[in-house]
């Protein structure tokens, strides 16, 4: 079944909302902020893409938020800007249901929670860290926050949570259990991830991202949200329809890509995902917009809102010269893309998505 993809609400590390992504990819360049991080008395600079979720109160009452953490304002922020596009914020939402893609979940919140338990034992750990701790908080504080009695769910998948989440979307619609999806994909940055990037990776994770350097490791830490609202409704296609979802994993099923679409990767600059884009792509018309919002598991959902934009504006956007294969620079008009997603075991996720 081909799912209309209605609407789309997005915050990163270029901005916060659709015209914000747009002009990241018709400039085709994004500058990292700089962070800081404190390894054993020494700090350490490094590049990273962080999100804002400023401007929430404009639909969410401040006073709702006073003990919603940071994963869970920038999921409420891209939801009510993709509810927003789609005029859906004044509606009966009774039969929307909410399906959340993420990698971490609420990082700085689960180790807030930690830290707290710590220092002051089981007794006297935070209640309000850890109710924002479990993974499907997020979800839990949209269907609150607007009223959607459809129903829940989070998936966490690592690499491949979008494209699995994605599945499970498209089958409710399929089964008539909702009319709409409120799909997003969230992940946060946390410094306790920096750090362990630091040490994994070293200098490595200090950029410029180069995905299609698929021997080095050149990914830059990133966070951001974003949000889709999926129709069964051909008629409100604003940004055309996903075809198909695939899951596999090329060692035991290798991935053969459709050969005349173009390619999105999701190579984010990791070495150890990078050799399997290296043996699936070749030498067909494919790119990364990586460098524009950094790496993360749920980047995988700004890769759709990518591709969704390309079909919508009927041509592609140009990608940096070290984010895409030659084949691409002759590409000018698109009929289908595929969104493809690599794990570092093999496991795979196949977006297709057309006009």
């Amino acid at each position: 079944m081909r799912v209309a993809i209605q609407s789309i609400g997005i915050s990163g590390g270029f901005g916060q909302g659709v015209a914000s992504l747009k002009q990241a990819l018709q400039t085709g360049r994004v500058e990292p902020q700089t962070g800081e991080v404190d390894c054993n008395g020494t700090v350490n600079r490094f590049h990273c893409y962080r999100a804002a979720s400023e401007g929430l109160e404009t639909y969410i009452p401040k006073r709702a938020l006073r003990r919603i953490d940071h994963y869970s304002k920038l999921t409420l922020y891209s939801a009510s800007l993709a509810l927003a596009e789609a005029d859906l914020l004044d509606t009966d939402r009774t039969r929307m249901g909410v399906v959340i893609a993420t990698g971490y979940g609420a990082l700085n919140t689960t180790f807030d929670f930690l830290d707290s338990y710590l220092d002051f034992g089981y007794s006297c750990s935070s209640p309000t860290h850890f109710s924002n701790s479990v993974h499907n908080s997020a979800a839990a504080h949209v269907s609150m926050q607007f009223k959607l009695t459809g129903p829940s769910l989070t998936v966490a998948q690592f690499e491949l949570s979008v494209p699995s989440a994605l599945l499970t979307a498209r089958q409710w619609l399929a089964e008539g259990r909702v009319d709409q999806v409120l799909f997003g994909a969230v992940d946060e940055y946390c410094e306790v991830l920096r750090y362990c990037r630091n040490r994994f990776f070293g200098k490595g994770e200090q950029g410029p991202t180069r995905p299609f350097a698929f021997e080095n490791q050149s990914a830059v830490v990133g966070e951001g949200a974003v949000f889709l609202v999926l129709t069964r409704d051909v008629e409100k296609a604003a940004y055309g329809f996903i075809d198909s979802v695939v899951l596999g994993n090329h060692v035991s099923s290798p991935l053969q890509l459709p050969a005349e679409d173009f390619i999105i990767a999701g190579a984010d600059g990791h070495r150890d995902c990078g050799r399997w884009y290296a043996e699936t792509i070749g030498t067909q018309a494919a790119a990364s917009y990586s460098p524009l919002y950094g790496s993360f598991p749920a980047a995988a959902g700004f890769d759709l809102a990518v591709a969704a934009l390309t079909l919508e504006a009927k041509q592609l956007f140009t990608a940096p010269v070290e984010a895409r294969t030659a084949a691409a620079a002759g590409v000018e008009g698109v009929g289908a893309i595929s969104c493809l997603k690599f794990g570092s075991g093999g496991d795979y996720g196949l977006v297709r998505l057309s006009a």
